[in-house]
């Protein structure tokens, strides 16, 4: 998979996945305010919509293709594990931040695979899949920031996805921001603060 590897200087590493026609570029400056001194894995999906990157493909608007889904979860999965042997970092030390997109293919990863991430940040993330039984989470670090009036995901989706954490023993907590589809400065803020009681 494309991607940047930035060394840091402690044993952490900030999993970055961009939104719909982002690339490994996008998420860099959240990282430098949550983690400067992580190390930084940033990737660019593998499928393209119309010559956007995604991590998956989707049938419609909110609709997600959950073969490809699952395909695409395990695919990111095996890179971290080779990205791990490749730059000698640790694999249970992966913590990941994502938008949109991004946020959903980092929440399937904890929907599907045990111990595939030590927490996750999830901007405007929506439910991967449902009617499926979750590995335990107990003592995962899992925040989700939403929006009030996000036209893409809707209250319900925040509220469903935090239950469906918690109900797998994730730490999970959501802030709620007045505004829509967008990532927000104080957006990125509270997940630095999140991320320094959390897991720092």
């Amino acid at each position: 998979m494309k991607h940047i590897f930035q060394k840091g200087e402690n044993d952490r590493v900030l999993l970055l996945l961009h939104g719909t026609g982002g690339t490994e570029h996008d998420l860099l400056p959240l990282a430098d305010s949550i983690d400067p001194a992580a190390s930084v894995l940033s990737v660019r999906g593998n499928v393209l919509e119309n010559g956007m990157p995604r991590f998956f493909r989707r049938l419609a608007e909110g609709v997600f293709d959950e073969e490809d889904l699952v395909f695409r979860t395990n695919e990111l999965n095996e890179f971290l594990a080779q990205a791990a042997r490749d730059y000698g970092f640790n694999r249970d030390k992966v913590v990941a931040i994502g938008y949109s997109n991004g946020a959903n293919i980092a929440a399937s990863l904890l929907f599907h695979l045990k111990d595939s991430l030590k927490g996750a940040i999830l901007h405007h993330p929506m439910v991967p899949r449902r009617g499926i039984e979750l590995p335990d989470l107990t003592g995962t670090p899992v925040l989700i920031t939403a929006g009030k009036n996000d036209p893409i995901c809707p209250a319900k989706e925040t509220d469903d996805l935090a239950a469906l954490l918690a109900g797998a023993g994730a730490e999970t907590d959501v802030h709620w921001e007045m505004n829509g589809h967008m990532l927000t400065a104080t957006e990125v803020q509270a997940a630095a603060q999140w991320f320094k009681t959390h897991l720092a």
